[in-house]
C-alpha cells in the first residue's frame, strides 16, 4: 500500500513539474523586453544586389578616403592593403590563378553588396555607425583603389546600382526559379 502511495505521489509530481516546465517554455524565459517598432525598423536596412533598399546619401573616393584613413586603415591597412584585417584592394592576381587573392575588384559580385555589408557591419569596434553619405563615400573609395570608378565619380542610390563589378559573372547560380 505505502509502494502504490509512493508511486502516486511520484508520478503527480512529476506531472506538476512538466506542466510548469511547459509553462515556462511557452512564456520564455523572461529575458529582454519585447522589440519595438521603431527598434526593428533600424534594422531593416537591407539593400539587395538590384540597389533596392539604398538609401538617401552621395559620396565620392576623395570624401571616402578621409573616411576611410580615420575609420579603416587600422585594421585594413594604408590604401586597402591589407594589416590585421583582409586586404580590400591591390591584388595582382585573378580569381582563377595559381595563387588567387580575394580582393573587392576581385571577388565581390556588385557594388550595392559591398555598400550593404559596410554599413551594417563597420567598422568592426563599432558597427553600424556611419552614416549613409560616410558609406557611399568609403564604398567610393574602395570601388576607386580597385579601379572600377574613377575618383571624382559620385556614389549614390542611382549611380552604386550601375556599378558594374569585374566578377559579377564569376558565381554559378545553382537554384534558378526554384528548380535545381
Amino acid at each position: 500500500m505505502m509502494k502504490k502511495i509512493t508511486i502516486t505521489t511520484l508520478i503527480l509530481t512529476l506531472i506538476g513539474i512538466n506542466s510548469l516546465n511547459a509553462e515556462s517554455q511557452l512564456s520564455g524565459p523572461k529575458l529582454g523586453k519585447p522589440a519595438s517598432a521603431e527598434e526593428i525598423s533600424k534594422w531593416q536596412i537591407s539593400v539587395m544586389p538590384d540597389g533596392s533598399g539604398l538609401p538617401a546619401g552621395k559620396g565620392d573616393a576623395s570624401e571616402g578616403e578621409i573616411v576611410y584613413l580615420n575609420k579603416c586603415q587600422s585594421c585594413h591597412g594604408p590604401k586597402g592593403q591589407g594589416a590585421s584585417a583582409d586586404q580590400l584592394a591591390g591584388a595582382r592576381m585573378k580569381l582563377t590563378d595559381e595563387w588567387p587573392e580575394k580582393t573587392i575588384g576581385t571577388y565581390w559580385p556588385y557594388a550595392t553588396t559591398l555598400f550593404d555589408f559596410n554599413r551594417r557591419s563597420m567598422p568592426m569596434q563599432a558597427p553600424g555607425s556611419l552614416s549613409d553619405n560616410e558609406v557611399y563615400a568609403v564604398t567610393a573609395y574602395l570601388l576607386y583603389l580597385n579601379g572600377i570608378i574613377g575618383e571624382t565619380e559620385i556614389m549614390d542610390a542611382d549611380s552604386l546600382k550601375k556599378v558594374r563589378m569585374p566578377n559579377r559573372d564569376g558565381f554559378t547560380i545553382l537554384y534558378k526559379n526554384g528548380v535545381n
